[in-house]
């Protein structure tokens, strides 16, 4: 009966090592992963209609982003107050109104660091709401994310925080930033573009833009192991494989400013009405967005980014 106790004692104390174990292997989600997954539910919930630029929805997210950006406490430029850039482009349909959020915090160099990710989809087709969490709902969380945590930690380089209108309808809102720019051109050292960055099955992020900066590569170093962060899909030869044109970074890259941008391949639901929030990888958006942040930290300590891109020209030139 003593043996049978103390077996009995031992198989309980092996059952709690493993279940205590099992706990420990599980993250913790932190307030600000719970705070990104709650902008990507929000912003790509049916009641947004799918954010198309120039409608109800488009409005609804400005209103959202406009809100989050007072709470994080970010600045607007005087230029573009409540943090709206109002522009319009023509299409065969007629005009249409645009407008990017834009934010800054303002860093110890006034050297710029550009963070975007477009906050329009692609609206209702035949009945059906196109909520796009992943395209781009999932960018936008990451920039909020990003923004909160340079507000408590001051930045470097000052850094502006893009959310830019009609990226499905040509880049509009990102050309029109260009175009008008709400600090000088010149100063604006480096773009960091995020547009899908929540769903890959196989824990790959990719960053494309170090094939024409290869200077960049060395600031790619992150914590998590369990994240493949892969170079690539910015070799010219690669045709349609070249995302080097494919989101708001073509923009910059057009007036030859270094650009990175982190996305996912295409997924099943890309560009369907079943891009919504119950089917993005939760696990691998917050891998994605924590990882993207350290690479950012990484390179906002380099005290003179145009410095290092002159060099890598003149290196390039010899």
């Amino acid at each position: 009966m003593l043996k049978l106790i103390h077996m009995n004692t031992y198989l309980l104390l092996s059952l709690g090592l493993l279940l205590s174990c099992s706990t420990v292997k599980k993250p913790a989600i932190t307030s600000s992963d719970k705070q990104l997954l709650s902008d990507v539910e929000i912003l790509s919930s049916d009641s947004y209609e799918g954010r198309k630029t120039d409608t109800k929805g488009a409005e609804m997210a400005r209103t959202y982003l406009s809100n989050r950006f007072k709470a994080i406490g970010l600045k607007s430029f005087p230029q573009s107050p409540n943090y709206e850039q109002p522009f319009s482009f023509e299409t065969k349909n007629g005009i249409v109104k645009g407008k990017n959020m834009i934010a800054f915090i303002e860093g110890k160099s006034d050297q710029v660091i550009v963070i975007s990710a477009h906050y329009d989809h692609i609206g209702i087709i035949n009945n059906e709401i196109y909520n796009g969490a992943d395209d781009n709902a999932s960018g936008v969380a990451a920039l909020l994310k990003f923004a909160t945590y340079y507000m408590e930690h001051k930045p470097n380089h000052t850094i502006i925080f893009a959310a830019f209108d009609a990226e499905e309808m040509g880049f509009q809102g990102a050309k029109a930033f260009i175009a008008n720019p709400p600090v000088s051109i010149s100063k604006i050292s480096l773009n960091i573009n995020m547009d899908m960055i929540s769903r890959n099955e196989k824990g790959e992020l990719y960053a494309c833009g170090t094939f024409k900066y290869p200077a960049l590569k060395n600031y790619f170093y992150t914590t998590n192991p369990k994240l493949k962060v892969l170079f690539g899909h910015d070799d010219p030869k690669l045709g349609k494989d070249d995302w080097t044109n494919q989101s708001d970074h073509s923009a910059f890259n057009d007036k030859n400013i270094p650009f990175i941008y982190f996305g996912v391949e295409d997924h099943k639901d890309y560009h369907k009405a079943t891009d919504d929030y119950k089917n993005i990888n939760k696990t691998f958006f917050i891998d994605a967005s924590n990882s993207i942040l350290e690479i950012i930290i990484n390179i906002d300590k380099e005290r003179d980014i145009q410095k290092l891109f002159h060099e890598k020209i003149q290196m390039k030139k010899q």
